[in-house]
């Protein structure tokens, strides 16, 4: 008797070669940073660095002999005292490590720089080198400052305008001046216990949400700032406010 079998061939993993531009596309995007190598043998204390490390530390090279010394002396007071205990312990280990700190190069500027390491051993299993890379990870950092900067800015704007959209309405629907509206949205604020910018920004999404003051303006408005609430604080907060208002106790 005949059996019928099926067997399936297994034909070898296809590869595709990784073409420069896509691989940039992925890997090669940010910000450009100053990337540097170093290497030291635990048991002569010889270190060796790369040009840029150098550079970012505010040498050239041949202006100081790399050494442990010389590294300490750029570090930024404030972090001298923070050794990270996993990257210590990596360091012992022989295992990769990567940690953040600030520098100060020979002009008093601070950096900051993420340090990577990772130990080599010897034939017998003992870690004889580390060896690792400094990035100068300040120009992200400032990016990131200014990007921060910018939307604090933009907030300003915008509250400010909600501020003077707010004034206007009041305007148009009492009849009253610039000053007399101000005078009318501080009382208003006052009153709901929140600050002008905020109460400015609830009475606008309150008009907004009820397309407009309509023919019932003053009501519309009147109804726009009863809503107006305070925005919730963290409970921590309101535990300081709490002890600040305590009596003191005799």
């Amino acid at each position: 008797m005949a059996s019928n079998s099926v067997t399936t061939s297994h034909s070898p993993e296809q590869t595709t070669p990784v073409r420069p531009a896509a691989l940039a596309e992925v890997l090669a995007v940010g910000t450009h940073l100053l990337v540097g190598q170093y290497r030291v043998e635990l048991g002569s204390g010889t270190w060796w660095w790369s040009d840029e490390v150098y550079t970012m530390h505010g040498w050239t090279p041949g202006d100081v002999e790399p050494s442990l010394d010389a590294l300490r002396s750029r570090k930024h007071p404030d972090d001298r005292a923070r050794v990270v205990r996993a990257a210590t312990e990596a360091i012992r280990s022989g295992r990769p490590f990567s940690c953040a700190h600030r520098i100060v190069d020979g002009h008093g500027k601070a950096r900051s720089v993420v340090v990577t390491g990772q130990g080599r051993r010897d034939a017998r299993g003992r870690v004889v080198e580390i060896a690792g890379y400094v990035v100068d990870v300040s120009p992200a950092h400032k990016e990131a400052l200014e990007r921060e900067s910018q939307r604090a800015v933009t907030r300003a704007f915008v509250s400010q305008a909600a501020v003077e959209q707010v004034k206007g309405v009041l305007m148009a629907v009492h009849g009253v001046d610039d000053v007399a509206a101000s005078q009318l949205l501080a009382e208003a604020a006052g009153e709901a216990g929140v600050p002008v910018q905020e109460t400015a920004a609830q009475v606008m999404r309150a008009l907004s949400k009820a397309g407009g003051v309509g023919p019932t303006a003053e009501a519309t408005l009147a109804g726009a700032f009863a809503a107006v609430r305070p925005v919730a604080r963290p409970r921590a907060h309101d535990a300081q406010l709490a002890r600040r208002r305590e009596p003191a106790r005799s």
